[in-house]
């Protein structure tokens, strides 16, 4: 992305104070870590600016990625994203229809050939009981797997596809592109599962994020990064005509206790 960083990170500031910056991420740029590229670590550092990432989001999705300003706010902040007590949803648009209203994916992965995340398990061995997914311990495979759960409420649906307001309860590496992807249900234009049509970017967007932020009055941050019109346009399909009113009428359940 040839794009020099005072203008990118003016035109995609969501929220900044002393300690933090976020930013709606385009789709196409890493947040930090890219060897044969440039990232917003790097875009930033080039100037002057140094930025620590409290999260990561993959280069490929869009959305809501927050960086802290100096170490004390961005251990603080690492934290709640270690302990899983930091609140994400995502949009998704899936490649296909037939998910029901509400669902839980609790597939736990393991990392293969090439460093490739997947499902620790056979396809053939994952259980779908009502709106659940699992795999049996006993089908489980040898080596070290990472318990991830997943959990997605349905925003609308249309004839070839499905938006998805999804949760990443556990927030593993590509976490929600495999476990949609292993249940038959890719993220539209997901490089790495979706072969069904070319489309010029994955539709998956860091939409909200909330964290406890004890130096802000209110005591947290919580922020919400629009998707935009890219998200919406999917092949030759375009998802919605009023985005606002469809994400205005989303309701997410509380998250469920113990995970």
């Amino acid at each position: 992305m040839d794009e020099r960083w005072p203008e990118l990170r003016e035109r995609c500031r969501v929220e900044e104070d002393a300690a933090v910056v976020a930013l709606n991420k385009p789709a196409g740029i890493s947040v930090t870590g890219e060897r044969h590229d440039t990232d917003i670590v790097r875009l930033a550092a080039e100037v002057g600016e140094t930025l620590y990432p409290v999260h990561r989001i993959d280069k490929v999705t869009s959305g809501l990625v927050l960086f802290a300003k100096d170490l004390g706010a961005h251990g603080q902040l690492t934290r709640q994203f270690n302990k899983r007590t930091a609140e994400k949803t995502y949009l998704a648009v899936t490649a296909s229809t037939g998910l029901p209203e509400r669902g839980v994916i609790e597939l736990p992965l393991s990392v293969g050939r090439k460093n490739r995340v997947r499902i620790a398990a056979p396809r053939e061995a994952i259980v779908r009981d009502g709106d659940e997914w699992s795999v049996p311990e006993r089908d489980l495979l040898a080596g070290k797997n990472y318990p991830s759960r997943t959990e997605f409420i349905t925003v609308s649906r249309g004839e070839e596809h499905t938006v998805l307001a999804v949760r990443p309860v556990t927030g593993r590496r590509h976490q929600i592109r495999v476990h949609l992807a292993w249940i038959g249900h890719p993220i539209a234009g997901d490089p790495l599962f979706d072969r069904s049509e070319t489309h010029p970017r994955t539709h998956l967007h860091s939409w909200r994020l909330r964290v406890d932020a004890p130096w802000r009055d209110t005591g947290e941050l919580a922020l919400e990064a629009v998707p935009g019109p890219d998200f919406w346009l999917v092949g030759a399909t375009r998802i919605t005509d009023d985005p606002s009113a469809l994400l205005d009428a989303v309701s997410l359940p509380e998250r469920s206790g113990g995970h």
